[in-house]
């Protein structure tokens, strides 16, 4: 066996003991090392979805402000030549190791944009209330891009501003696009292995059924991360039909096609895995 998959074998094994604790702390509800914001705040977050994007990069902010997030640790990244800025909110960590967790908040025009993406972009600040409760090794940077729709400018303009050393810095980045519509999904040919078997290993001990789900012609706003060789996943909700069915980009794109109890209960899961990335 080769040193590279030895080394990749260990991280995952790591990464499932890791996993297996957690789970079972948060089922003896001792020292789980983090804390769910309840259905109702998630829920209402959701239905902050309305305005244009300009109103929605103001909304993201204070939704931050709200989870606790403000000060020196909430800021804009202004992108090159575009309206809208990166919204970032850093949760300081002891060490220089750091993982991204990223969602664009914008919108197409004519759709209320509540699956793509305000799904993913309202789940920022409860992921990182979630997290805040105690002080963590990584630091975690929690970003709302903008311009996905405008061929992901926000996201590429972020990884285009990273150092070599900041590239080398991330160990994780986890990309949340259009959740809700069914149960969690990993999207199969953005997703970096190791990342997706600790996932889908993790559903399994919540009882939650995690599916690999490939979608053709689809980029996201992790690929220009992994493209510096940075591993990522992408956690949605599409499959196939529902892609087919046309939902994104269109009026059927409202808060009537979020299925709330799988919409929760992957903040539940996301929130156990990326306290689980320490």
């Amino acid at each position: 066996m080769s040193s590279l998959r030895l080394r990749c074998k260990v991280r995952f094994r790591l990464l499932v003991a890791a996993l297996t604790l957690l789970l079972i702390n948060f089922r003896s509800g001792e020292g789980s090392g983090y804390r769910l914001a309840s259905r109702q705040v998630v829920q209402a977050r959701l239905g902050e979805y309305r305005g244009d994007n300009r109103i929605r990069e103001a909304t993201l902010r204070k939704i931050f402000g709200e989870a606790g997030c403000d000060g020196q640790y909430l800021s804009e990244q202004p992108v090159l030549a575009f309206e809208q800025p990166n919204i970032l909110c850093v949760l300081p960590g002891r060490s220089n190791k750091t993982v991204v967790i990223g969602a664009h908040f914008d919108r197409v025009s004519g759709s209320d944009g509540v699956v793509d993406n305000w799904s993913g972009a309202a789940l920022l600040p409860s992921l990182y209330q979630a997290l805040r409760v105690k002080q963590r090794k990584h630091t975690y940077i929690f970003i709302g891009f903008s311009g996905e729709e405008q061929g992901k400018v926000g996201s590429r303009f972020y990884v285009q501003q990273m150092t070599a050393e900041e590239v080398a810095s991330v160990d994780a980045m986890v990309n949340l696009d259009s959740l809700g519509l069914a149960s969690t999904r990993v999207l199969a040919g953005h997703s970096d292995q190791l990342l997706t078997d600790a996932f889908i290993s993790l559903g399994k001990q919540m009882g939650v059924p995690i599916a690999i789900e490939k979608i053709e012609h689809v980029g996201t706003d992790a690929d220009a991360f992994c493209n510096r060789k940075i591993p990522c996943i992408t956690i949605h909700s599409l499959t196939q039909e529902l892609w087919n069915a046309h939902i994104l980009h269109t009026t059927k794109d409202r808060v009537s096609a979020v299925r709330f109890d799988d919409y929760y209960q992957t903040y539940c899961v996301l929130a156990t895995y990326l306290a689980s990335l320490e």
